[in-house]
């Protein structure tokens, strides 16, 4: 057993454990060890840049669910921008469920926007239905504010796939993007340019929003579909 591995399973909480695998449905409850979230942050700071953490980003595919996380957060802590988004690209075909994809955000893509869009380009187009949401979600949490083009948004429209996990991800996008960019994205509601259930999820988590002014919220309530 992986050294860091043998580290999870001495932090193991068997109650967060039932609990987290009720979250999770897609994940057998026997993958789960049952590790929290700021345990699972602290180990990754504690083995980055050490011979374990390599020998940990290597050993994929991993056994448990709490591996996977791990895996994410010891990326998310990689400083060299080419050298973390070779490691997301290994890892994104090995993500099977919504937590560990949303889980990570390698903090180097923050100061490296320009070159992160021709990866998110790419993933977004994805068959695969987790690195497809890690692509939409990289584009909502550093293309929604100073990086923002209203192009963006096509995108998120423009993407076919049918699981309900990108369905979810989608309508939290556009619910986020219209908190940001009203002005921009608030046509694409008025012209009804989504599914129907999108539609009305994106309408609903914008409501739900407080970042969302009542005015629009309002608004928005008119513009709900049946």
């Amino acid at each position: 057993m992986l050294e860091l591995t043998k580290k999870l399973f001495e932090l193991k909480d068997e109650k967060y454990a039932s609990f987290h695998s009720g979250v999770i449905p897609e994940v057998p409850r026997e993958r789960i060890i049952g590790v929290r979230v700021p345990e699972l942050r602290k180990l990754a700071k504690e083995y980055k840049n050490t011979p374990e953490a390599e020998e940990f980003l290597s050993a994929l595919p991993h056994d448990y669910y709490d591996e996977d996380v791990l895996h994410g957060a010891l990326i998310a802590e990689i400083k060299d921008y080419e050298e973390c988004v070779e490691k997301v690209e290994i890892f994104l075909p090995y993500v099977d469920n919504w937590a560990t994809c949303d889980f990570f955000n390698p903090k180097v893509f923050t100061k490296n926007t320009d070159k992160l869009l021709d990866r998110i380009s790419k993933w977004i187009k994805s068959s695969n239905v987790y690195e497809c949401r890690f692509g939409i979600r990289m584009l909502m949490c550093h293309y929604l504010d100073a990086n923002f083009v209203p192009e963006y948004i096509d995108w998120v429209v423009g993407v076919s796939l049918e699981d309900y996990y990108i369905k979810m991800m989608k309508a939290w996008y556009f619910a986020t993007a219209l908190a940001k960019q009203w002005e921009a994205t608030v046509p694409y509601i008025e012209a009804k340019a989504l599914d129907p259930w999108i539609h009305n999820k994106s309408i609903q988590k914008a409501r739900e929003s407080y970042r969302v002014s009542d005015e629009h919220k309002e608004y928005l309530k008119t513009l709900k579909v049946k």
